[in-house]
C-alpha cells in the first residue's frame, strides 16, 4: 500500500523517537533534498558554462554581455528565495521539490535553443538566464526543510551537508562542460544541457517517490517579525561575504581566466578548454569545505570560524590586488607567475566562503533557540516558535546573500569596461571582507553572549495558551 507522505507531529528533539527511527526518515529526505539542490544548482550555474561555448565571433558578445548573464542569473537566484522558503512551507517540502525540479526543464530547453541559433540578439539570452535563476530559488527552500528535520545538536552538520552537496552543482557542471568540451568540441553544447534534463527528472521523481510534506510553518508574518532584529542584517551581510561571494566567483572565475588565456595569444576554443580544466576546482573545493565548515561551527562556534574565515579572505583578496596590480605593469600578455596568482588567490576565496557558509549558517539556529527561551509559552511552542523564525531567517539571510554574487559580476564588469582590467573590483572585495570581519568580532565574538541570549520578539511569539 502506498504510504502517506505527511507527517503532522514532528519533534526531532525528543532523542528516543530520534532513536527509534525518526533519524531514518529525516536522513532519507536529506538525501532526496541534496540530490535536488544539486542539479538545481548547476542549471542556475548553467550559463557560467555555456559562454565558453560562445565566442565573441559566432554569437557577438563581449566579456561584459557575458558577465551580465551570470548576473541576472544570480539577481533571480536571490529575488526568489524568499518566495521558495515560504512555499515549502505553505506546499509541503515534498511537493514543492517535485514542482521545483521539473519547471527547471523550462530554462533546460530554451538553453539549447538559444545555442543553436547564434545571431540572435542578447535579450532572450538575459530572459533565459533569468529562468536558470529559479535553480537559485531551491536552496533557501531546502534549508528551510532541512532545518525542520534536525535536531539543535545535529543542524549545523545537517545544514551544511544539504547546502555543501548543493553547491557542488556548481563544480559538477563545470566538469559536464569540460568533457562536452575535450570530446565534442566548442559546437556541441547540447550534450550538457541533455544530460541535466534526465537528471531533472531523476530527482523530481525520487523527491515524489521518497521525500515526505512536514508540518512545519513559515509565515510572512515571521519575514517581518525578523526584519527588527539586528542579528537579521548582521548574519545576512556576513553571508553576503561568504555565499554571496561563492557563487560570484562561480560566474565570474572561468570569465577571468578567459580573458587573460586570450592574451596569452591562444585561440578561443584552446582559452575555453584550459579555463574548463581549471575553473571547476573553485567550486568543488568550496563545496567540500563547506561541509567541513558545518563540523567546525559546531564544535567551536559560528562566530569564531566565521571570524577566521573573513580574515583569510582579506588576505586572499589582498593577494589578487597585488597580482592584478603587477599584471597591469608587466604588458599587455599576462604572465604565467600572474595566472598561477589569480588561481591560488581564487581557489582560496572558494575555500574559505564554503567554511564560512556553515559557519554563519550555524548562527542562525543558535539566535533562536536562545531567543525562544525567554518566551513564556510551553515547551512545544518555544520549539515551534524557533523553528519558524529561523527558517525565516535562513530564507531571508539566503536571498539576501545571492546578491553578493550580483555584486560581484557587476564589480567585475564595471571594472573591465572602465579600466581593462580587474584590480579595481579586487579592491571592493577586499574592502567589503574588512567590514564583514568587524561585524562578526564586534556582534559574535568579542560579546558572543549578544548571540546566544538576545531579546525576544514578543509580538511574533506564540501565545501561551
Amino acid at each position: 500500500m502506498a504510504r502517506s507522505h505527511r507527517i503532522v507531529d514532528w519533534n526531532p528533539e525528543d532523542r528516543a523517537a530520534w532513536d527509534a527511527g525518526n533519524h531514518k526518515i529525516a536522513r532519507r529526505n536529506l538525501v532526496c533534498t541534496v540530490a535536488a539542490d544539486h542539479v538545481a544548482f548547476s542549471i542556475w550555474s548553467l550559463w557560467s558554462v555555456m559562454v565558453l561555448f560562445m565566442p565573441q565571433s559566432v554569437y557577438g558578445f563581449s566579456a561584459g554581455d557575458k558577465f551580465l548573464l551570470g548576473a541576472v542569473a544570480t539577481l533571480v537566484g536571490g529575488c526568489v528565495r524568499i518566495p521558495y522558503a515560504l512555499a515549502i512551507a505553505r506546499f509541503g517540502g515534498r511537493n514543492w521539490t517535485v514542482f521545483s525540479a521539473f519547471v527547471l526543464f523550462i530554462p533546460t530547453v530554451t538553453t539549447i535553443v538559444l545555442l543553436a541559433h547564434p545571431g540572435l540578439p542578447l535579450w532572450p539570452y538575459v530572459v533565459c538566464a533569468a529562468l536558470t535563476g529559479l535553480g537559485g530559488g531551491n536552496y533557501s527552500a531546502s534549508l528551510a526543510n532541512v532545518n525542520a528535520f534536525y535536531p539543535q545538536r545535529l543542524k549545523g552538520w545537517a545544514l551544511a551537508v544539504n547546502a555543501g552537496g548543493g553547491n557542488l552543482g556548481v563544480a559538477v557542471v563545470q566538469i559536464v562542460g569540460l568533457l562536452v568540451l575535450a570530446l565534442a568540441g566548442d559546437r556541441q553544447p547540447y550534450w550538457v544541457c541533455a544530460i541535466y534534463l534526465v537528471l531533472l527528472a531523476v530527482v523530481g521523481t525520487a523527491a515524489a517517490l521518497f521525500m515526505d510534506n512536514l508540518d512545519h510553518c513559515i509565515e510572512v508574518g515571521h519575514i517581518r517579525s525578523i526584519l527588527s532584529t539586528s542579528d537579521t542584517w548582521a548574519i545576512s551581510l556576513l553571508y553576503i561575504g561568504t555565499f554571496g561571494s561563492f557563487i560570484g566567483f562561480s560566474f565570474a572565475f572561468g570569465r577571468v581566466l578567459y580573458i587573460n588565456f586570450l592574451t596569452t595569444g591562444q585561440s578561443a576554443a584552446q582559452a575555453a578548454l584550459h579555463v574548463a580544466q581549471i575553473a571547476f576546482l573553485g567550486p568543488l573545493l568550496g563545496s567540500l569545505s563547506r561541509i567541513y565548515g558545518g563540523r567546525l561551527a559546531d564544535r567551536f562556534g559560528g562566530g569564531r570560524v566565521t571570524l577566521t574565515v573573513f580574515a583569510g579572505m582579506i588576505v586572499a583578496a589582498g593577494l589578487l590586488v597585488g597580482v592584478s596590480t603587477y599584471d597591469e605593469h608587466t604588458g599587455p600578455v599576462t604572465s604565467g607567475v600572474a595566472l598561477v596568482g589569480y588561481v591560488i588567490g581564487f581557489i582560496a576565496l572558494f575555500v574559505l566562503s564554503g567554511v564560512g557558509n556553515a559557519s554563519v549558517f550555524k548562527l542562525i539556529p543558535s539566535v533562536f533557540d536562545a531567543r525562544s527561551r525567554s518566551l513564556e509559552v510551553t515547551e512545544a511552542e518555544r520549539r515551534h516558535w524557533s523553528r519558524a523564525m529561523s527558517g525565516a531567517l535562513i530564507g531571508f539571510a539566503a536571498a539576501i546573500g545571492a546578491f553578493g554574487g550580483v555584486a560581484i559580476n557587476l564589480a567585475l564588469r564595471q571594472s573591465y569596461m572602465s579600466t581593462g582590467e580587474e584590480t579595481t573590483a579586487f579592491w571592493s572585495f577586499l574592502i567589503f571582507y574588512l567590514v564583514a570581519l568587524a561585524v562578526t568580532w564586534t556582534m559574535y565574538v568579542r560579546r558572543p553572549a549578544r548571540a546566544s541570549v538576545p531579546e525576544p520578539d514578543r509580538a511574533s511569539a506564540p501565545a501561551r495558551a
